[in-house]
């Protein structure tokens, strides 16, 4: 079983991680609200994503088979 261990997966973990330290960091030391909703845009945007790439067979197989 290969848990979630899939390019899609990978890619949409990597680019959610990189969205919520923009968000962070914008927030130091005074919040910068541009690059803060710019950071929340690409979490959601991950999300889609690993969708995606999920759809266009880069996912994990579910069917059952190896």
């Amino acid at each position: 079983m290969a848990h979630g261990s899939s390019p899609a997966a990978w890619s949409a973990v990597l680019l959610c991680l990189a969205g919520m330290t923009l968000a962070g960091v914008s927030l130091i030391p005074t919040p910068n609200w541009t690059l803060f909703w710019i950071g929340i845009a690409v979490i959601a945007i991950s999300g889609i994503v690993g969708h995606v790439m999920a759809s266009a067979g880069l996912g994990v197989d579910r069917s059952g088979h190896h």
